[in-house]
């Protein structure tokens, strides 16, 4: 990770350094928090970052399941990460808003515990790599399975909930692939380590519903509104297994993965397909501002200031 100069932490800009919580923080002991992952990109009228307020919304949303009231309001939170990216001054940024119970009582219940409110911004590049984005990734359907939505609520990005899929990632990787994915527990497709997954089959878009534990991702709903406005059909269902490997094209989705082709599961070879490449190029022009047609979902940053 590349430090940059300052976080914002509580309301507050602080150097990067000095963005501290206690060893005996709730969070930290219990996974009782919630994060988002936001990208900014630089485009020709400068840094925008995508869907900023959505993800923001979302990470109320999550904190609501987790009986956690975030002390800050969406258009607050918007506010600070534009602030936060004027000051760091980077053209390109990955985001990380997350809020937790800190220090208080280390009980498991989180009452008498304060929420503590952190946005980080540093450059990251593309997460499955620059090769990934071109020539496909090879992907292995983990042993573990996703999380059921009566075990704990998928519908919040709780960062507790994302040890299922530290174990999944780190089972592929240690069998030489780059990502995992997981099914749940009725063996239906749930989604990748930190992706959505779609399926594409005789001209036609599949995607797991939102019913087999996964995220709502925000750039899932942008790949299906680009998807449907281009003329495709999207479809959202149960999938199974086979399902992935008969696909004529497989794609992740992902702030951090972008649009990822899917070049191989569980050494089936499914390859990279022209549905997914368009929807990559329509994705890419779109953060970076080099088309127009769903530019509203750019808010722009203000150049760089002292802090």
């Amino acid at each position: 990770m590349q430090e940059t100069e300052k976080i914002w932490m509580n309301g507050e800009l602080v150097d990067w350094a000095d963005a501290k919580v206690h060893v005996g923080a709730h969070g930290l002991h219990y996974g009782s928090g919630v994060f988002e992952g936001i990208r900014a990109y630089e485009t020709p009228k400068g840094t925008a970052v995508f869907r900023l307020t959505e993800h923001m919304q979302r990470l109320h949303n999550s904190a609501q399941l987790l009986y956690m009231e975030i002390p800050y309001s969406v258009d607050e939170l918007r506010a600070a990460t534009l602030d936060l990216l004027g000051v760091n001054g980077i053209p390109e940024a990955y985001i990380r808003p997350i809020a937790f119970y800190g220090y208080g009582e280390l009980g498991v219940s989180s009452i008498g515990n304060p929420v503590e409110v952190v946005i980080m911004s540093w450059p990251w590049g593309a997460y499955l790599g620059d090769e990934g984005l071109t020539s496909g990734i090879r992907v292995k359907v983990s042993t573990w399975q996703r999380i059921g939505a009566n075990v704990v609520p998928h519908v919040s990005k709780a960062t507790g909930v994302y040890l299922n899929s530290m174990l999944a990632v780190m089972e592929a990787n240690r069998a030489g692939y780059d990502e995992a994915l997981l099914l749940t527990a009725d063996g239906y497709v749930a989604d990748g380590s930190g992706e959505n997954i779609f399926v594409v089959k005789d001209g036609i878009i599949y995607t797991p519903d939102l019913s087999a534990s996964i995220l709502p991702g925000i750039t899932r709903d942008s790949v299906t509104q680009i998807a449907q406005d281009l003329g495709y059909q999207v479809v959202a269902k149960n999938l199974i297994r086979t399902d992935l490997y008969l696909a004529d094209e497989v794609f992740m989705t992902g702030t951090a993965a972008e649009v990822t082709p899917i070049r191989e599961i569980d050494d089936h070879v499914v390859g990279v397909g022209q549905v997914t490449l368009e929807l990559q190029q329509a994705y890419l022009d779109t953060v970076r501002g080099r088309s127009e047609r769903w530019s509203q979902w750019l808010e722009h940053a203000p150049a760089r200031s002292e802090a």
